[in-house]
């Protein structure tokens, strides 16, 4: 095999708000933790047994505006993007490493009127899009006509 692939996709639930960076220039980046759960039962014990997975989710410019704007603690999102490992020296001079996702693609899963959110005294008029960061467009467009399926079964 020649080629190589460095690709991640993960469905959770965020663990904070968008903690938004900007630089000189318009640039921007927004960084969120994702949680994902493993619930097995323990074939020994019998019991059920549920592991959470943590992830730090990066996205930057106007998809990471996009996710500070309708993304909320405890939003379910569809997160599509590759595997970065960083390696810093911290104040003590110990080297830290992490493993982050750089977001290239994610779609709002928590339908908007049950944001986790609360709406904390936004308009809960406004719409949250519900299509991928890939676009720049963001109005809701029909995915199909139900009566129309092109499936041959």
């Amino acid at each position: 095999m020649t080629g190589t692939l460095n690709k991640v996709m993960l469905i959770g639930h965020t663990g904070d708000d968008v903690k938004m960076h900007y630089f000189e220039g318009g640039g921007s980046i927004g960084r969120f933790p994702l949680a994902t759960n493993e619930v097995y039962t323990n074939k020994s014990s019998g019991q059920r047994v549920e592991n959470t997975e943590w992830h730090n989710i990066v996205v930057r410019n106007k998809a990471a505006e996009i996710c500070e704007k309708y993304l909320k603690k405890g939003d379910k999102v569809y997160v599509e993007g590759r595997l970065k490992s960083r390696k810093w020296t911290d104040d003590k001079g110990i080297e830290r490493y992490s493993v982050e996702i750089q977001c290239t693609d994610f779609t709002f899963l928590t339908p908007k009127d049950s944001s986790s959110g609360g709406g904390g005294g936004q308009n809960t008029q406004q719409s949250r899009p519900s299509n991928s960061a890939k676009n720049d467009t963001f109005a809701n467009q029909p995915l199909g006509n139900d009566d129309e399926d092109d499936l041959p079964f």
